[in-house]
This record gives structure tokens, C-alpha cells and sequence, in this order.
């Protein structure tokens, strides 16, 4: 399956809003406003997701490196690119 390179993590449901993460079982928004790297990305290309640890997703075609606590919480991280 596209996008799918383990049974842990799976892009969903994608918006104008952002997109849903199912990450092992846990359900997370992505929302473009604290993520705005995704919002001019091709579905496939956000639907390429790695997870090369327990913390950490990284978009390959995108080259973005994350982790999942950030997208938990993205307040307590408050940089952003300027892009």
C-alpha cells in the first residue's frame, strides 16, 4: 500500500484543514496552521510517512523530520519555518 511502509502508521482522511495520522493506535491531527510544510504537498507525498523510532516520523519525499510529541503538542514547540 502507497504510503504505508509499516502497519504502524497511516495517513487518513485529508482536509483543507490538515490531515489525521493513525500512528500505531492512536488517532492525530495535523493541522496545516501548525504545520504548514504540508499544505501545498501532494497527497502521496504526505501519505509517504516513516517512522524510523517510537518518537520520530519522517516524510521522505517532503523531507521533514518530526516528532510525534510535537504533533501532540505543538504549543510546547514554537518554532516554525518561515516558509
Amino acid at each position: 500500500m502507497p504510503g504505508a511502509h509499516s502497519p504502524e502508521i497511516e495517513v487518513s482522511l485529508a482536509s483543507n484543514k490538515g490531515f489525521w495520522l493513525l500512528l500505531d493506535e492512536e488517532e492525530l491531527f495535523v493541522p496545516f496552521s501548525e504545520f504548514p510544510w504540508f499544505q501545498q504537498a501532494t497527497i502521496e507525498a504526505v501519505a509517504t510517512v516513516e517512522k524510523p523510532s517510537s518518537n520520530h516520523l519522517y516524510w521522505p519525499l517532503l523531507d521533514i523530520d518530526l516528532s510525534v510529541e510535537s504533533i501532540r503538542n505543538p504549543s510546547a514547540f514554537p518554532l516554525r519555518s518561515k516558509t
